[in-house]
C-alpha cells in the first residue's frame, strides 16, 4: 500500500466515523455542524501539508541565501501562465541544508534570463550562489496587497574558498 492510498483511507475512515456521529448521535445541531467544519477543515489542512511533503514544489518564498542547483522554465502560452522550478540548497549559518528543495516562482522575463545564464555557469561547473529578499513596498498586511509575496533574485559565482597561509 502506497502513502497515497494510506492518506486516502484513513480519510475515509474519518468520513465515516463523522457519518456515524452525525445520523447516530443526539448532538445538538451546531455541535454537528461544527464536527463537519471541522473534517472538512481538516481535508484542506491534510492536503497542503501532504503537498509539501510529497516533493511538489513549493510555493513558499525561495531562501535568503541557496546554491542553485537546477532550473526548468515553463514559457507562457496561450491560455497558460508560465512558471519557473529552480531546485536550490539552502544555505543556513554558512553552511547548505542537508536536503535541497524545489521551489515554484511566477514567470517572469528577467528572472527566465537570470535562470539561464546562471544554469548555463552550471554546466560549465561554475557554482552559482543566490540570494532572494522581499521587493520593497508599501508597509501593511502582506495578504491584503497583491504582489507582497514577490522577491528580489540575484544570481552569482560562488567566491572561491580561502585556503589558509602555510
Amino acid at each position: 500500500m502506497t502513502t497515497t492510498d494510506a492518506v486516502l483511507w484513513a480519510f475515509v475512515a474519518v468520513l465515516f466515523v463523522l457519518g456515524l456521529a452525525l445520523v447516530a448521535s443526539r448532538w445538538p445541531v451546531w455541535a454537528k455542524a461544527g464536527l463537519v467544519a471541522l473534517v472538512t477543515g481538516l481535508y484542506f489542512w491534510s492536503d497542503t501539508a501532504l503537498e509539501e511533503v510529497w516533493g511538489w514544489p513549493s510555493r513558499h518564498a525561495l531562501p535568503e541565501k541557496f546554491v542553485l542547483l537546477a532550473a526548468v522554465i515553463e514559457e507562457p502560452a496561450k491560455g497558460k501562465d508560465g512558471a519557473l522550478y529552480v531546485w536550490v540548497n539552502a544555505i543556513e549559518n554558512g553552511k547548505p541544508a542537508a536536503q535541497p528543495r524545489a521551489y515554484k516562482l511566477p514567470y517572469a522575463k528577467d528572472l527566465h534570463a537570470l535562470l539561464n545564464e546562471g544554469m548555463k555557469k552550471v554546466r560549465q561547473g561554475v557554482t552559482q550562489m543566490g540570494s532572494a529578499e522581499p521587493k520593497r513596498g508599501p508597509k501593511g498586511l502582506s495578504w491584503l496587497r497583491p504582489g507582497a509575496d514577490e522577491q528580489n533574485v540575484k544570481i552569482r559565482d560562488l567566491p572561491a574558498p580561502q585556503l589558509p597561509e602555510k
